[in-house]
């Protein structure tokens, strides 16, 4: 199962339910996908077809959602 957090333009950020415990999340859209580490801070952890300005954007973005996102993934994962 992979739970969609919320979507912005063409991006979908998500999490794979069963993978490393080490807070992070996904984005998808049709030019590519990344992996940010959330924790200990915003951080890019891979990506493949995105621009280095859609990267960015995107941090930025998790960056203003981080307690949020934090508070999905104990919801979801329960730690």
């Amino acid at each position: 199962m992979s739970p969609t957090l919320f979507r912005h333009k063409n991006f979908r950020f998500f999490f794979f339910s069963r993978e490393e415990s080490r807070k992070h999340i996904h984005v998808t859209s049709p030019e590519g996908e990344a992996k940010f580490w959330v924790e200990p801070k915003v951080a890019l952890a891979h990506s493949s077809g995105l621009s280095s300005r859609a990267l960015n954007e995107l941090e930025k973005i998790i960056e203003e959602r981080k307690d949020e996102i934090s508070a999905s993934w104990k919801k979801h994962f329960g730690n």
